[in-house]
């Protein structure tokens, strides 16, 4: 699914409502969700799943084109944990 899905989705949902209505409904969402974990908290949308930030630790890897160790500096990453519900319709 597209972010124009999204749109068009929200406008049949909403006959009344405008694409540009729409456009900016969901960029708020986003910049919410986006502004929530730049802040490191926690998303939780029920019957969909939750975005948690996670911290990696410094690690030494290697190349794999030329096997070469190199160090891998500390990062954050999201880790996202399907819901129950929605883990449940995709399995069928």
């Amino acid at each position: 699914m597209k972010r124009s899905d999204v749109i068009r989705t929200l406008q049949v949902q909403f006959k009344h409502m405008r694409a540009s209505d729409a456009t900016a409904i969901l960029d708020t969402v986003i910049d919410e969700m986006k502004s929530a974990v730049a802040n490191d908290d926690r998303i939780e949308i029920r019957g969909f799943g939750t975005f948690q930030p996670r911290k990696r630790a410094t690690k030494t890897g290697y190349n794999p084109s030329t096997g070469q160790l190199m160090h891998l500096d500390a990062n954050k990453t999201i880790l996202f944990k399907p819901s129950r519900e929605l883990t449940k319709k995709m399995n069928g």
